[in-house]
């Protein structure tokens, strides 16, 4: 295989991860990066809240992950 044959994943799987990060950008944009920041840090809060139990788990895992998403695009 030669250096311009690259193997790349096929863009469906990869379509939640930009639909997270388009979201984090809109809501960010939206309100602000301060705001944003905040906002992150109290849903990665929520969510290991829910995760603590096992049934929340479901929605928690998501909302920790969209709070640091949050972050993220608040600190860049």
């Amino acid at each position: 295989m030669s250096h311009s044959e690259r193997i790349l994943p096929p863009a469906w799987l990869l379509w939640p991860f930009r639909a997270l990060w388009a979201l984090a950008g809109l809501i960010a944009k939206a309100v602000g990066a301060l705001l944003a920041m905040l906002l992150g840090l109290g849903f990665m809060a929520l969510g290991l809240l829910f995760t603590s139990t096992i049934i929340g788990a479901v929605i928690g895992i998501p909302l920790f992950v969209l709070g640091f998403l949050l972050l993220v695009k608040g600190l860049f």
